[in-house]
Formats: structure tokens, sequence, C-alpha cells
């Protein structure tokens, strides 16, 4: 192998998240309630994993299926909305994670009722909405947590500098909290609903941005 050989496999190469193993994609979804705008939330069912869990329409990206497409796909799924009355509107800050996975969140709107909503059981216990006025209003509460550094036995501390005193990075991040009448939105779905009220409120200016998972 020499130059040329490199040269060629490199020409075209459109770079990819490192490591990343699972993509998953979730539509926020508006949708309009006697004539206020609101955002729809899942119940996840106990069929699936996260029973209780608190989320959006959404799932993993199936083979040769783009990001937005799968948003689409699962809330058609999940909520029996027809694919034609499913707008998107475009896409919100990406969420990696440290268990090697990437999330793209999309906003857009349903154009249905609410109760002609058809709910998957399999999936979702049930829906509810929340006025987006709500969270235009009202500021999540925030918490952080943060990771230390687990090692396998057998670790070659002997081959990295300063050995069991190297000082790794702890890794953190906030934890996001909406209680809407005892509903709490938390984790992934908050920070999603709460990066997509900072855009609208800024008017989204395209401004640069630090890893838009720690929004």
């Amino acid at each position: 192998m020499d130059v040329h050989d490199i040269k060629a496999i490199f020409k075209n190469r459109k770079s990819k998240p490192l490591e990343i193993k699972q993509y998953f994609s979730v539509l926020l979804p508006l949708i309009n309630r006697n004539g206020q705008l609101h955002i729809l939330y899942e119940v996840r069912s106990d069929k699936v994993t996260q029973p209780g869990e608190i989320s959006f329409p959404g799932g993993r990206v199936e083979v040769c299926e783009n990001f937005k497409d799968a948003a689409i796909r699962e809330t058609h799924e999940e909520i029996g909305v027809d694919r034609q009355k499913i707008e998107v509107f475009g896409e919100l800050d990406y969420i990696t994670r440290e268990n090697n996975f990437i999330l793209y969140p999309y906003v857009g709107v349903l154009h249905e009722t609410f109760d002609n909503l058809r709910i998957s059981e399999d999936e979702v216990a049930k829906v509810f909405t929340v006025p987006l006025d709500f969270f235009l209003e009202t500021k999540p509460d925030v918490y952080e947590i943060s990771y230390k550094t687990n090692f396998t036995n057998g670790f070659p501390y002997d081959k990295i500098p300063n050995g069991e005193n190297y000082k790794w990075r702890e890794v953190g991040r906030p934890v996001l909290f909406y209680d809407y009448q005892g509903h709490i939105i938390w984790g992934m779905t908050a920070r999603i609903t709460h990066n997509f009220v900072k855009r609208i409120i800024k008017g989204d200016k395209n401004e640069p941005s630090t890893q838009a998972s720690m929004d």
C-alpha cells in the first residue's frame, strides 16, 4: 500500500461518530388542543424497556433508513398518526452517550386531533400533552451527576503515565426535571424539551455551540 492507495480510501469518505454502535431517532410532536399548542408525550408500556418512563415517539434506526424517516415511522407505529399527517419541521441538537449510542431528535407537528390517536398498547401505556406555554414559563429543576472510571481486572496500569495514579477525567452532566400535574418529565426527554424551548426563545440564530449533549 502506498500514499495513492490511502488517498483513494479517504478521498470521498464522510466522517461518522467514532465507536457509535446504536442509532436512535425521536420526534418532539406538537399538537393543537383546544386552540392551544401542546407537546405530546408517551408513557412507556410495561412490555418494553424502561417501563413507565415518559418519552417521545421514537426508536432504533433500521438498516437503510435515515433518522428523519425513523422518527416518522416510529411515531406512526406508536400513536397511529398517518405518515402524511406528520409534518417534520427540522432537527434539534443530537445527544450522545457513554454507552456508544446516539439519539437524533426532530421537531414537528401532528395534523391530527388528540382523540383520534391510535395508541399501540404493546409499546405505549398512555399519552398526554403539556401546553407549550408551561415550558415557556417554567424552568426545569437541574441536578448534577457524575461518573467515575471503573476498570476490568488486569488493566495494564504499567503502560500509562503515573500508573494507578493517572488523573482520569470524571464524566458529569446535568439531569433535568419538569413536574407537570404529577407527570415527571426527566432525563433525555427533559433535555430534548429544554433544548427545543431554548431554540424557540432564542429564535435559533444558528449560533456556534459547544457539544449539543451538554445544552
